[in-house]
């Protein structure tokens, strides 16, 4: 099979709630303030809540599985509306479900850089990167953020679909340090994690904070009060493309600072499906479906998370199949794709000029943004030059599509010149 050793995913996390880059039709309840009152949904047997569950359903989120989860995938407006609101002006997403953990001792870059391909070392004081933690034999088994505190410890944000694999990953590897002297513990913490995203993100929580956030530049962390509610962690981060933060704070305080945020009319709550278009739109991959533990680094287009001195040292799991793959260029690669006629969806099979299969798609949607179809997927790595025409089969049919450049739609992280 042409996906297998290149990215064989299979969604865990969207797959089993509203699946990728699938569209949402309901529209507003009649009369309802967007984010304000709506939707009602009947609890599910079995999904964890995050500690905003019953204010989502007070805000008409409509709840549907996801990674083991109750979350909302939208409130009382369109799909459309809640991600063309938030490249416009900004949005509250809850991720309280994503796995929040300190590393302390030490040994702990040592302990981090045993497991992702990231140079952690080089990081400064509360500074973050996207790292990868990855196997032996040079596959993903998931994206995560590492942030190098003041404070003397790492804070480490993973995904929810695979925090029992991860947090097993972690305490497993610090065992091993221990038992051969080295200094290192894990804690997991039990915050809650609020996304502010948007143009308007930074202006709305400045008027909350004083510490000057032009000072915080993307992917840098800092401590401190906000509006009110004492020792948030706020990073400058997000899964949207667009420039924003991400909050970490007591769970406790959680439903009081989100009603806070909601005080400014810029901000709108939105959901899973927002969220999945506007990633799509930023070129960012969603774990399962873009990246997996079958996909390696360099067939995902992510070169740039492997450390310049890790490389060398070829001292992270899997470095001996991923390092050669850098010069030796890999059979398969993660493209962009922009096509005529209709949504192409996760499993598309994308065709040569001459109808032979060439790749797979893993993620697609209709850009709001811009209109057209776009997706992303791994193709044979002849065919992935930009601006190679190419096609897909949508409901047996054939239909025109060019490999694209990612983003789609140009970020806007906040940086200092």
């Amino acid at each position: 099979m042409l996906r297998a050793g290149c990215g064989a995913a299979l969604g865990a996390g969207l797959r089993r709630g509203i699946g990728a880059g699938r569209r949402f039709s309901s529209g507003p309840v009649s009369g309802a303030k967007p984010g304000r009152r709506g939707w009602a949904s009947a609890w599910q047997v079995g999904l964890k809540q995050t500690p905003l569950h019953d204010f989502h359903q007070q805000h008409g989120g409509k709840m549907v599985p996801f990674a083991g989860w109750s979350m909302p995938v939208q409130y009382t407006y369109s799909h459309l509306e809640s991600h063309m609101h938030t490249r416009q002006h900004c949005s509250l997403f809850d991720v309280s479900h994503m796995l929040q953990t300190k590393v302390f001792g030490r040994d702990r870059v040592k302990f981090m850089e045993s497991l992702v391909v990231g140079d952690i070392a080089e990081l400064k004081p509360d500074q973050g990167t996207l790292s990868l933690f990855t196997n032996e034999k040079g596959g993903i088994i998931d994206d995560l953020i590492v942030t190098s505190t003041s404070e003397q410890h790492l804070y480490v944000v993973s995904n929810a679909g695979c925090s029992d694999k991860d947090l097993a990953l972690m305490q497993t590897r610090a065992q091993e340090l221990r038992a051969a002297g080295n200094d290192v513990h894990l804690e997991v913490w039990e915050n809650a994690l609020l996304a502010l995203q948007g143009p308007s993100a930074v202006r709305v929580l400045q008027a909350g904070v004083s510490d000057d956030l032009a000072k915080l530049p993307f992917m840098s962390s800092a401590v401190m009060d906000v509006f009110g509610v004492p020792g948030c962690r706020v990073t400058r981060c997000g899964y949207t493309g667009e420039d924003g933060v991400e909050i970490s704070l007591p769970a406790g305080r959680v439903v009081e600072l989100a009603e806070r945020l909601l005080d400014d009319p810029d901000v709108w709550l939105a959901g899973l499906a927002a969220r999945d278009s506007l990633r799509l739109e930023a070129g960012l991959c969603l774990y399962g479906n873009d990246i997996d533990e079958t996909t390696t680094p360099v067939e995902a287009s992510l070169v740039w998370t492997l450390g310049k001195r890790r490389r060398a040292a070829m001292d992270f799991p899997g470095a001996a199949i991923i390092v050669p793959q850098i010069k030796e260029k890999p059979k398969c690669k993660r493209v962009g794709l922009m096509s005529t006629g209709p949504p192409i969806r996760q499993h598309t099979r994308i065709l040569d000029l001459e109808g032979r299969t060439v790749g797979t798609v893993t993620s697609g949607c209709p850009s709001p943004c811009l209109q057209k179809n776009i997706a992303m997927g791994y193709i044979k790595s002849e065919h992935s030059k930009v601006d190679t025409v190419l096609t897909v089969e949508v409901r047996k049919k054939n239909y025109s599509a060019l490999v694209s450049k990612m983003p789609f739609v140009p970020t806007r992280y906040y940086t200092i010149k």
